[in-house]
């Protein structure tokens, strides 16, 4: 069967790509809908299905593009109610995409209409599933995405409903069967999920927590929701979207790929509310930025992490970005449904320094200096997530994970100067931003976090004592 996954790692998500017999369909697409379009037109292929396998929380879908530019149905699973022409596929229902046959199977759990598509080849013979976020590899959908837009629903039921689907509808199938979900390691739409993005079904039964055969419905619901922390606050925002349509990516860049000169974009954010959100590389910033502007790489997690820290999507931006990466920027702040970006520094921080602005700068140090330096009376913060510090800290150091920054706020030290770091280097330049942003200036960075200091002869530890509660 010919299928090819399209991987996105800064998402971590998974679109799909089928053809047979001049016809092709596209299985969750991104924002930017034109690599689907060149890869059909290299088969001479028509797209005729665009696949949904849920309303998605962490990105938003270029479902309604593809269809405008293609000409290709969208199909929704049951109970799905968009603000839009689409086809509501029945439960079992089958699409013939040339000698393919394409299967609904309704698996309700992770949100009330998440579908798993069967995948049939040309001989009949059933070859992969594509799941969608009701199973990943090592992992299931989270539960309580969908309660945010039904008083009714609970995690609990949601929950609930994810056993059932799982034991009802994904589990008796054919443990030969290729698993195809929508996400890998590092997206916010599951809590273990595993750096493959394929696996047999077979092999799932076999190692998935969620799986086991002996596991009851009880124990099932407590094991999924078991750490299980807040949703990004831009889940519910790209859903919505998803939902009842946006803007077209194509206006969106026509409307944000625009250069300031240093005089207008500093003219923009002193008259307008927008944020600096400079893209930059971590090291580049802290030797010289915008006062007040907030930093987030484009070369790390970046959409997920401006969707998790800036969070209202409809947020005016104005960047500094890398020079000849502006429209990439702008298209990957589409993705979680930031489309308000005003335009971009022409020239860079280049620019700005020749035009004699001020600039900033966020001291920083090797983790050999930091080792030279450092007692046990110094404080130290680690922006990583708690399984990392439980896993391995520095003696005594505050757990502050960079998501939670907007709620930990009071715990950061105002007056005494503290170091702040986290596994590599990129997360601790975020949060300092963040910090200096709101008149913090008493921090300083340690280069290369975490992976750094294992190096020198700073002796960690890997467990948390109450000593390193208070």
């Amino acid at each position: 069967m010919k299928i090819e996954q399209i991987y996105t790692g800064c998402i971590a998500q998974a679109a799909y790509y089928i053809e047979s017999n001049g016809e092709a369909a596209i299985f969750d697409p991104l924002r930017e809908v034109q690599p689907y379009i060149d890869r059909a037109e290299k088969d001479n292929a028509t797209i005729k299905y665009i696949f949904e396998t849920h309303f998605h929380a962490d990105f938003v879908s270029g479902h309604l593009d593809l269809a405008q530019k293609t000409g290709g149905k969208i199909v929704y699973g049951p109970t799905a109610n968009p603000k839009f022409e689409t086809i509501i596929a029945e439960d079992d229902q089958e699409f013939k995409v040339g000698n393919y046959t394409i299967k609904a199977i309704h698996t309700p759990g992770h949100t009330l209409e998440s579908t798993t598509y069967l995948l049939i080849d040309e001989t009949g013979k059933n070859h992969g599933i594509i799941t969608g976020d009701t199973l990943f590899i090592g992992d299931v959908g989270r539960p309580d995405l969908a309660q945010a837009f039904t008083a009714e629903l609970t995690q609990e039921k949601l929950a609930s409903y994810l056993y059932d689907s799982l034991r009802n509808k994904i589990m008796p199938l054919d443990d030969n069967l290729i698993v195809y979900p929508s996400h890998g390691a590092g997206s916010a739409c599951g809590k273990n999920m595993s750096k493959e993005t394929t696996d047999t079904l077979g092999n799932q039964k076999a190692t998935n927590y969620a799986l086991r055969a002996d596991m009851s419905k009880d124990e099932f619901i407590a094991e999924l929701l078991d750490g299980l922390g807040l949703p990004p606050a831009y889940f519910p925002q790209n859903v919505m979207m998803n939902i009842e349509g946006y803007e077209s990516l194509d206006d969106i860049l026509e409307k944000s790929n625009k250069a300031f000169s240093p005089s207008e974009f500093k003219e923009l954010a002193e008259l307008t509310d927008a944020i600096i959100l400079d893209v930059r590389h971590e090291d580049d910033y802290a030797k010289a930025h915008i006062p007040g502007s907030i930093f987030i790489g484009i070369q790390g997690n970046f959409a997920p992490w401006v969707g998790a820290l800036i969070m209202d999507v409809k947020q005016p931006l104005l960047l500094v970005a890398p020079e000849g990466r502006e429209e990439e920027t702008i298209t990957r702040l589409s993705r979680v449904g930031f489309d308000k970006a005003i335009g971009y520094l022409q020239g860079g921080i280049n620019a700005w320094i020749a035009a004699s602005f001020e600039t900033d700068a966020l001291e920083s140090i090797t983790p050999e200096q930091f080792a030279a330096d450092y007692t046990n009376k110094n404080i130290v913060i680690d922006a990583r997530k708690p399984g990392e510090f439980i896993a391995e800290h520095i003696p005594r150091a505050l757990n502050i994970p960079l998501d939670f920054i907007n709620n930990q706020l009071a715990e950061v030290p105002q007056n005494e100067k503290f170091y702040l770091h986290c596994a590599g280097g990129y997360r601790s330049v975020i949060m300092a931003s963040i910090l200096k942003s709101r008149g913090y200036h008493n921090m300083i960075n340690v280069e290369k976090g975490i992976a750094g200091i294992r190096k020198t002869d700073i002796r960690l530890s890997n467990f948390v004592c109450p000593s390193e509660l208070k």
